[in-house]
């Protein structure tokens, strides 16, 4: 794909940052902020969700969409879980944690920091809050980060209560896990500032920065999310939600630059076509007789096929607008949001067992020439009909240009249709939790990643690539707990950094390893008890028993300590069993019988010290 001129088609771009906090405990509830596996659920129960009007009696057209699919949500409860999350009592008071944590964010990013933070409800019928809305307060705006194409603005910062972990899709609806529900997050909000993808990622890997280093965020995946809206000059905002890679980012601007650059396109030929959407009709009867798999189950089941005339449209339907992302596809997003499976359409029949024949007696059922195409849906009588008109509207935005919506990122980075933009209507006071008075001079301003990478460098001696991974990576607190206490630092980043990641290569569950069992572990080499040969079996004997503590594991493995005297003993027997070639080739034996050396003591003693004595003990017979 080339390049596009972004100034020359007006690219505007804005991100939001949702960044779960590491606190203690909830947000609203003094339930524990860790997740759980959906095994370990103790329970379930089960809800319908309906919109609701916000204080001024409007209805958000988003939430309207969601409540026309009828599901159920079935909730995933633990033994941790309680009322205010199943939403069966009021929510307390604002965590002071979290709290504390937003103002630092806050103070990152130039913000001013409001006098009093109310509590709104957000309403979100989708099922991921027990409520049917999500909790959220406003804490900053007016901020500004920098970038190289210029500062980014940053609008707004919002302290919000996370959802329910979405776990699979059942027969009836949804299940979610409540573990997650509640977790206190920020979402961070810049202006429409960015006119470039690569802006826009350098933007978020900035903030990203600057929540990180606040120490007090989670890390892993999906416990930061980053939204983006874009828009070209002719065409509409577009809000894509759920970009968990930083490096995304930008390959999806551009791609959906594209997107609607290409829709511009069809729009101007449909124009040119003077094109037109027909009224949906039932064709049930064409496909009386049809071999298609997908036609033939849905009327053995029941179904009917309905069907939209698209005058003008011949293969513009087909049009690819994103790769392996066509207009159909499009349109086929809008019948899946409405229940159905998708659609066929005429630019890619005849075919899916679909006949020429068939083909010709639905264009003329419909009243359609060669110049037109024609959509059908093939399902429930409801759900068909309810696919087929919200393709015949999708169609018909079509033919007007981009319409704004809300899209969802794809792993490709590619985008499929979500719902509709929200509105302000899906806003209102929350009425249990009273306002707080946020206090920016109770909080310090930590240091930043970049100053630890630079402290790294001149503290401890690191490099600057070791000094990034350690500074940037999950396990930097531990880091520092380990020099605190004496650790090399060379060598405690390596492990922490480089052995962890081999033996994660390896098979190895390093995932089960605390920071107690791996802070242990340094000790015990700090402190001459461990050898440094050895720290990866007992950290694999540490993985394959958690229940071990590192002094345990290092007697499990056999690799306790050996005296001077028995290294001695031990490399004289190597050296004896090679007096040949140590006497051929002198000290040029050294490192063939170094690794022997090494190989029969199995990391019971330090590699310096086992140098030492081989060297020594070549020498007196060289």
């Amino acid at each position: 794909m080339s390049e596009y001129d972004y100034e020359a088609l007006g690219l505007v771009a804005g991100l939001e940052i949702h960044q779960q906090l590491d606190t203690a405990t909830k947000l609203f509830c003094a339930c524990p902020t860790e997740r759980r596996e959906p095994e370990n659920a103790v329970r379930t129960f089960s809800r319908y969700l309906h919109p609701t009007t916000s204080e001024l009696g409007e209805l958000d057209e988003a939430a309207v969409e969601e409540s026309r699919v009828d599901r159920e949500f079935e909730y995933l409860a633990f033994d941790t879980t309680c009322l205010v999350e199943e939403d069966d009592e009021p929510p307390g008071r604002v965590d002071d944690e979290a709290l504390d944590v937003a103002l630092q964010i806050a103070d990152l990013l130039d913000m001013t920091v409001v006098d009093q933070a109310h509590v709104m409800r957000k309403i979100v019928v989708d099922g991921s809050n027990t409520s049917g809305f999500q909790r959220s307060a406003l804490i900053g705006q007016d901020g500004q980060i920098e970038t190289d194409a210029g500062p980014v603005g940053v609008e707004d910062l919002l302290l919000e209560e996370e959802s329910a972990g979405r776990v699979a899709e059942t027969d009836a609806g949804v299940r979610y896990s409540l573990d997650r529900l509640g977790i206190p997050l920020v979402e961070i909000g810049t202006r429409p500032d960015i006119g470039t993808p690569e802006q826009a990622r350098e933007a978020a890997e900035r903030i990203g920065m600057l929540l990180r280093s606040t120490g007090t965020v989670k890390r892993g995946l999906g416990t930061i999310r980053q939204d983006v809206n874009v828009s070209i000059a002719d065409g509409a905002r577009v809000e894509i939600k759920g970009v968990q890679a930083l490096d995304q980012i930008d390959e999806i601007v551009r791609l959906e630059v594209r997107r609607q650059v290409e829709l511009l396109d069809v729009a101007d030929e449909l124009a040119e076509r003077d094109a037109a959407v027909g009224s949906p009709q039932d064709v049930t009867d064409v496909f009386a007789d049809t071999d298609s798999g997908v036609i033939r189950g849905a009327l053995d089941d029941g179904g009917r096929v309905q069907a939209v005339p698209l005058y003008g449209f011949d293969g513009l339907v087909g049009r690819e607008l994103q790769p392996d992302r066509r207009f159909g596809t499009e349109l086929s997003d809008h019948a899946k949001r409405h229940g159905a499976g998708g659609i066929f359409h005429t630019d890619e029949l005849p075919a899916y067992g679909v006949t020429e024949a068939e083909v010709g007696a639905l264009r003329e059922t419909v009243d359609a020439g060669p110049e037109d195409a024609v959509a059908i849906v093939a399902d429930d009588p409801e759900t068909a009909e309810l696919a087929i008109d919200a393709v015949a509207e999708r169609a018909q935005t079509g033919i007007e240009g981009v319409p704004e919506e809300t899209r969802d990122a794809t792993d490709e980075g590619t985008t499929r249709y979500l719902r509709p933009l929200p509105g302000a209507a899906r806003m209102y006071p929350e009425t249990d939790v009273p306002p707080v008075e946020p206090d920016p001079s109770d909080v310090e301003r930590p240091e930043l990643l970049t100053e630890t990478v630079e402290r790294y460098q001149s503290e401890y001696g690191l490099d600057a690539g070791l000094a990034e991974q350690v500074a940037y990576g999950r396990r930097m607190p531990l880091f520092e707990r380990a020099v605190d206490a004496g650790v090399d630092a060379t060598f405690a980043a390596g492990v922490l950094e480089s052995t962890l990641t081999e033996l994660r290569r390896d098979g190895v569950a390093v995932d089960r390893l605390t920071d107690e069992h791996l802070l242990g572990t340094l000790r015990l080499v700090a402190d001459d008890d461990l050898a440094k040969e050895g720290v990866d079996e007992v950290l694999e004997t540490l993985a394959d028993d958690p229940d071990l503590d590192p002094e345990a594991a290092v007697e499990a493995a056999g690799l306790a300590g050996v005296s001077e005297d028995e290294v001695r003993d031990a490399v004289a027997d190597v050296v004896e069993r090679n007096a040949d070639q140590v006497e051929q080739e002198g000290m040029g034996a050294f490192s063939a019988l170094m690794g022997e050396c090494m190989g029969a003591l199995r990391g019971k003693a330090d590699g310096e010290v086992v140098s030492d004595a081989l060297r020594e003990e070549i020498g007196k017979r060289t």
